[in-house]
């Protein structure tokens, strides 16, 4: 199977929207996704969009995607986020991600980032064996927080 790297365009969103769909349910979470191919479209090519994404193509379609956006750090200045990085299942460990990662990493560079990060579950351990490979630091210290939609419209500000 030849695979090709290349930046993601509105045609994908689909099947983009698929491949969050199988990584919430690797991460036990698929009651988590909300987020509609509708919106992905606004989001991600509409008057104001805010996060870009490389694709895996092959014969087969779509089967891997890195979807990262812009940030910002007081402390270093612009950061590139990935927020997501999945492979079809029966396509991993096979390079792709690997293909993926460095195609964000990359984009970072060129765009001058002086921050690469991402963040990975704690049971995630191909993952983190990858990332502890790479160099990557692996931060315990700190904890995620967020708020989701229902917590938000309910905080009084």
């Amino acid at each position: 199977m030849i695979i090709t790297i290349r930046k993601g365009t509105e045609a994908d969103i689909e099947q983009v929207h698929a491949l969050v769909q199988e990584l919430a349910i690797f991460e036990r979470a698929p009651q988590e996704v909300t987020n509609t191919v509708e919106d992905m479209l606004r989001d991600g090519f509409g008057e104001n969009p805010i996060f870009k994404f490389f694709v895996a193509d092959s014969d087969e379609g779509i089967v891997g995607l890195a979807l990262y956006y812009t940030a910002y750090s007081t402390w270093k200045g612009k950061t590139t986020y990935l927020e997501d990085l999945v492979v079809t299942e029966r396509l991993r460990r096979t390079g792709i991600g690997r293909m993926l990662f460095n195609a964000v990493a990359k984009e970072a560079k060129e765009v001058g980032a002086k921050r690469f990060a991402w963040q990975v579950l704690e049971w995630n351990e191909p993952a983190i064996a990858f990332y502890k490979k790479i160099g990557a630091t692996l931060d315990g210290e700190w904890f995620n927080c967020r708020m989701t939609e229902e917590q938000l419209q309910s905080y009084i500000a």
